[in-house]
C-alpha cells in the first residue's frame, strides 16, 4: 500500500470522522479526492462531500472496494450489521480495517467480520485532531503488517500525536484523552466567568483563560518537571496563587477531576 496512491474510506461521517477528515485536509496530508465516504444519511454526508471536496459514494460495500484503509465511525449499536454487510469484501480484498468505536474490542471486529487474518487497527483520536493538536490511541492486532500500521500511525502523527494504548486501557485513554477536552474546554470557561464577575467581558476573559491553559499546557509538555513542581514554582509563600488553590482544594477540585475520569471509565466499560 503506497502512501501517495492510498485511497482512505469513511463508514460514518459523525462529528469524529469529521473532526478527522478536516484536519488531514488542513494539514495537505491527503487529498480529498482520495478519501471515500458513506452513512446512513445522505442529506447529512453528501452536503459534507461536497463542501469538502470528497467522494461521496452510495453503499458501505462501494467504501470498501474503491479504498485502501476503511474507518468505521458508527455507533456501537449498529457496528454488528455494519460489520456483517461488508464482511465479505473486506475478506475477499484484504482490506485494512481502523475502528473508532468505543467499548469495542480488536477480537470482537475479528469474530464479526468472520476471519482470523483481518488487519486491524483500533483507535481513540480527541476531537483536537481537527485543528492538528490532537491525540489519538493505538491498538492493532497480530495480523496488521508492520508497513500498513507505519502508514495509519504516521496519518494519525499528521494530526497531532499518537500513544500506544493496550487495549485493557482504552477506557482509560477514554477519559484523559478522549473526553478531557470537554472537561478543559468547561475548566476554561468557568475561568472566564469568574473573570466575568469581576468585571471583564466574556470574550476577554475567555481568551485570557484559554491562552493560559494553552501556555501552561505546553510548558509541562517541554520540561521534565512534574506538574506539581510547576505549581510550586507559582505559589509564593503567603501569595494569591496559594490562597486560590487552597480554595479550589476546599471545594473538592482534585476529587471532582478523579470522579469524573472515573464516571467515564465507568460509561465506557458499560455493555
Amino acid at each position: 500500500m503506497e502512501d501517495t496512491a492510498m485511497k482512505l474510506g469513511f463508514i460514518g461521517a459523525g462529528h469524529m470522522a469529521q473532526a478527522i477528515i478536516n484536519g488531514w485536509l488542513d494539514s495537505g496530508k491527503v487529498n480529498g479526492l482520495d478519501i471515500f465516504i458513506h452513512s446512513a444519511h445522505r442529506e447529512s454526508y453528501g452536503p459534507y462531500a461536497q463542501k469538502k471536496g470528497l467522494v461521496a459514494v452510495e453503499s458501505n460495500n462501494e467504501v470498501v472496494e474503491k479504498t485502501d484503509i476503511i474507518f468505521i465511525a458508527v455507533k456501537p449499536l449498529i457496528l454488528g450489521s455494519v460489520l456483517a454487510e461488508i464482511k465479505d469484501k473486506v475478506k475477499a480484498q484484504k482490506k485494512v480495517i481502523v475502528s473508532m468505536v468505543s467499548g469495542v474490542s480488536l477480537a470482537e471486529i475479528q469474530e464479526a467480520l468472520g476471519s482470523d487474518k483481518v488487519e486491524l487497527l483500533r483507535i481513540m483520536p480527541n476531537v483536537n485532531v481537527e485543528i492538528n493538536e490532537g491525540i489519538t490511541a493505538l491498538a492493532k492486532n497480530a495480523h496488521l503488517t508492520s508497513k500498513n500500521y507505519q502508514v495509519c500511525r504516521e496519518l494519525f502523527e499528521a494530526l497531532g500525536k499518537t500513544s500506544e494504548v493496550a487495549e485493557k486501557d482504552f477506557s482509560t485513554f477514554v477519559a484523559l484523552g478522549g473526553s478531557s477536552p470537554a472537561f478543559v474546554y468547561f475548566f476554561i470557561d468557568s475561568l472566564a466567568r469568574a473573570g466575568v464577575k469581576y468585571g471583564l467581558s466574556k470574550k476577554q476573559a475567555t481568551e485570557v483563560a484559554a491562552q493560559a491553559v494553552v501556555g501552561s499546557a505546553k510548558k509541562v509538555l517541554a520540561t521534565s518537571r512534574t506538574p506539581w513542581e510547576l505549581v510550586d514554582e507559582v505559589s509564593s509563600p503567603g501569595g494569591t496563587t496559594v490562597a486560590g488553590l487552597l480554595a479550589m482544594e476546599e471545594a473538592g477540585f482534585m476529587t471532582s477531576i478523579v470522579k469524573a475520569v472515573d464516571a467515564t471509565i465507568a460509561k465506557d466499560r458499560e455493555k
